[in-house]
């Protein structure tokens, strides 16, 4: 290869010398093409082109008719320019399957000049793309990303949240178990009062969470909750083209860029919230704060009241004392049920909004149940055998010291008595609150007594007044208790 490029060169440098004596020969010392030609030979043809200006080692572009190309040309274009209704961006006409179709229309033609007609026709409808400025303030794009990451020990999925400044190139991310649209508000939420700031412009594709209607043009239908999100901290919302994800390339090839830098080799943390932590502070790290104060100059203020991300449901509690929220239960307190309440959907939490506060759960997927059996203790503190049956769980949500008793109970009578012995238990827990039951049980567990001496009122006087005490008992002491101590001084009082 290397002795083709010189012998190449070399080649050139005498068509170079060669038009240079052509045009002195026949510009300056007037001698005639014919002669030139023969003195050199070279064809007339040459002499001429040299002559004329062109490039030595050129050829000039002749146009040859292309009969069978006409013959079809109008058929391939109309066929090109149908396609878009019976194709889709993965199944679309290729070269090779218009060359089968004009086959099978008894069209005879050549497979390549197909391919060079269909190459051309679209590349002469190809999109040119504007280099675009950004003011300081002015915009920001948002996406979702899926990414793979370890909690707790466990691979899992999530879905990485992006807001990208496009003046300052500025990032905030966090990651979410799902990619709904109480995280794509609450993203927003948290993206604004990250920055200190609202852009004035925000970018997103058409996802169901912000667009409830494609309109024409750039009109959009936006979701009553997306609606309500623009309207409390004033940005305007545009949207990406449909099927066009190089609208908003910034925040694509960013959302690319963070997981290949960021996020390799794969994050691993106790929570989704800790590891979204970490990775904003390695982002932070980045940022070019000169520009981020200028966008932040420009930009909308942050509104004093926080918008509240989370989707409200209204729903009625069943006889179960349970709730059914996005196709999943919950249980609330067993006074609660037959009434409606409000059910609040965060990300990764639900709030059961009642009569007597509020019942807190970790959110469930579809089909998923969170049950708290601290929310039946009136029921369980009647019915013995379903506290058998679901012991376990009832001991692990009340805490210590109630597996400890359960235990002990378990072991010195069995399960039948002991869920009889634990469901009066639990009616002490109804009529005193768990607080003052844990502080009774926590001596007589330690002293190794029966747990349900609890149950006893231990409150005695700590001393008496002399005049409540008998005369004949008046400075007795007794140093031991025994039954003959006993004796005496109920024969002295006597």
């Amino acid at each position: 290869m290397y002795g083709l490029g010189r012998r190449q060169n070399h080649r050139r440098m005498i068509e170079v010398e060669e038009a240079h004596t052509v045009r002195q020969r026949v510009l300056v010392q007037g001698v005639s093409v014919r002669q030139v030609a023969r003195e050199m030979g070279i064809s007339r043809n040459t002499v001429r082109r040299y002559v004329e200006g062109a490039e030595p080692g050129t050829r000039r572009a002749v146009e040859r008719p292309a009969p069978v190309l006409e013959k079809v040309r109008s058929r391939m274009e109309a066929i090109l320019a149908e396609s878009p209704r019976w194709t889709t961006r993965k199944q679309r006409l290729t070269a090779f399957r218009l060359h089968e179709m004009l086959l099978e229309e008894g069209r005879a033609i050549g497979y390549t000049t197909v391919k060079t007609f269909v190459r051309e026709w679209r590349r002469q409808r190809a999109e040119v793309f504007v280099p675009l400025e950004y003011r300081a303030g002015e915009l920001a794009e948002v996406d979702f990303f899926e990414v793979i990451v370890d909690v707790d020990g466990v691979r899992r999925k999530a879905f990485k949240f992006l807001m990208r400044l496009m003046h300052s190139g500025c990032d905030f991310v966090f990651l979410y178990d799902r990619q709904d649209q109480v995280s794509f508000l609450d993203g927003h939420v948290r993206a604004f009062e990250h920055f200190g700031f609202v852009p004035r412009r925000i970018l997103f594709d058409n996802l169901k969470a912000a667009v409830a209607r494609i309109l024409t043009g750039s009109q959009r239908e936006l979701s009553r909750r997306f609606a309500d999100l623009a309207r409390h901290y004033l940005f305007e919302p545009c949207f990406a083209r449909p099927y066009t994800g190089h609208d908003k390339g910034g925040v694509e090839a960013r959302g690319k860029a963070i997981r290949l830098r960021h996020m390799v080799p794969i994050p691993a943390g106790p929570s989704l919230q800790a590891l979204s932590g970490e990775l904003q502070q390695r982002i932070d790290a980045r940022h070019n704060t000169e520009r981020l104060e200028a966008d932040r100059a420009a930009a909308l203020v942050l509104p004093e009241r926080r918008f509240c991300a989370a989707a409200a449901h209204s729903v009625r509690v069943s006889r179960r004392a349970l709730v059914c929220v996005e196709a999943a239960h919950y249980s609330v307190p067993c006074r609660w049920a037959g009434l409606d309440v409000t059910a609040r959907v965060w990300p990764d939490s639900v709030e059961i909004v009642g009569p007597e506060g509020t019942a807190r759960h970790p959110r469930q997927k579809r089909g998923g149940r969170c049950v708290d059996y601290r929310h039946f203790l009136p029921e369980l503190a009647r019915k013995p055998n379903a506290v058998r049956q679901v012991a376990h769980r009832l001991v692990h949500d009340m805490g210590e010291p109630w597996p400890t008793v359960w235990s002990r109970l378990v072991s010195s009578f069995g399960e039948l008595q002991a869920s009889r012995l634990f469901a009066e238990l639990l009616r002490g827990v109804e009529q005193l609150g768990a607080v003052v039951m844990a502080e009774r049980l926590a001596p007589i567990l330690s002293r190794n007594e029966p747990p349900l001496l609890a149950l006893v009122r231990s409150e005695l006087p700590g001393t008496l007044a002399a005049d409540s005490i008998p005369e004949s008992l008046r400075g007795v002491i007794v140093e031991r208790a025994s039954a003959a101590s006993f004796d005496a001084l109920i024969g002295g009082a006597l």
